[in-house]
């Protein structure tokens, strides 16, 4: 059998050196990957005046599965947003994000486990219908929301449940007020929810899953939403367990996945040896699931978790004085 090969796009700031510690933590663990290194972000501006080159896209049509670091979208007009350009060219219609509490972080809470399950390519964020009127006074955007997309995203939010043994998921939407699109969505996710009698199903106003999540964050388990709602919930979760710092994410379509940090590239940071690799090697961790290697992604979660709870080698956003290579030793002398 030939040996999966993983693109790896390092990213900008911060993003080479904590990739190299999730590639080395992947090593240390087993995993006997090809990667093949490609450029997208302000790297691959300077070196070829694009932000997505070709080669690059063609590597992630190839290899079918990305891990990537924090990528750089120069601010202002002209740039498109490279992760939204990602998810609309491949179809990465579904944007996963598990938040899971560790101990020794300085969280809020100590028990936190939650899915936030985002449509990855409607809604607000497929920039349809921009407009600034020509004196700049006005401005509109167009939101729209299929049956087909809602019902690919509900299906996959009770499909991960199933698999994964939860028993919970709640479809998050504005349909009181936004009637068509969110209604829409409100309406697909009924009857999705019909077809998974074994699952406890919930819906839930957007601004009340808010509160609800700050008040009582364990009444969730899975949750299912459009983008924007997604988008702002999924970094609400993050906050629930120490930041994004903690926080993992994936984008699956149907023939390939990318695998990434949220968090920026922290240029403030970069090069100092200062940032602390979680969110990337969570980010593994998922990938290593998604390839069906759950026993090796167990065994780095369980590493990180003690090395968090022990404090042994500790960035400082952990409370530590440790950087990123001492951290890296850390987990791999844990595994």
């Amino acid at each position: 059998m030939s040996k999966q090969t993983i693109t790896v796009i390092k990213g900008d700031g911060i993003g080479p050196s904590i990739i190299d510690s999730a590639l080395e933590i992947l090593n240390a663990v087993g995993c006997d990957y090809e990667y093949e290194f490609v450029d997208a972000g302000l790297a691959a501006l300077e070196k070829t005046g694009e932000l997505l080159p070709q080669a690059t896209l063609d590597a992630i049509e190839r290899n079918k599965i990305t891990l990537k670091g924090p990528l750089t979208t120069p601010v202002g007009e002209g740039f498109t947003s490279i992760n939204v350009t990602l998810r609309k060219k491949f179809n990465l219609y579904a944007n996963v994000r598990p938040v899971k509490s560790f101990e020794g972080t300085k969280a809020r809470y100590d028990d936190i486990d939650i899915i936030t399950i985002r449509e990855n390519t409607q809604g607000m964020y497929s920039g349809l219908g921009q407009v600034v009127s020509e004196d700049g006074t006005e401005a509109e955007a167009m939101s729209k929301i299929t049956r087909e997309g809602a019902e690919k995203i509900v299906t996959f939010a009770y499909e991960l449940a199933k698999r994964e043994g939860r028993k919970k998921v709640t479809a998050v939407h504005k349909a009181n007020i936004l009637k068509s699109t969110s209604g829409l969505f409100l309406k697909v996710a009924r009857e999705v929810a019909e077809r998974y009698p074994e699952i406890e199903s919930a819906e839930m106003i957007v601004d009340a899953t808010c509160m609800k999540l700050v008040m009582n964050p364990e009444e969730f388990d899975v949750m299912v939403t459009t983008n924007l709602f997604g988008d702002i919930l999924s970094d609400l979760c993050a906050g629930l367990v120490g930041g994004l710092g903690m926080a993992p994410g994936a984008n699956i379509g149907k023939d390939a996945a990318i695998f990434e940090a949220v968090h920026g590239s922290a240029p403030d940071i970069a090069g100092k040896n200062l940032a602390n690799p979680t969110s990337v090697i969570l980010a593994s961790i998922q990938m290593l699931e998604y390839l069906g290697e759950a026993e090796k992604a167990e065994r780095i979660r369980k590493a990180i978790a003690h090395v968090i709870k022990t404090g042994d080698r500790t960035t400082r956003d952990l409370g530590g004085s440790h950087g990123t290579t001492d951290f890296t030793q850390a987990v791999i002398e844990a595994l």
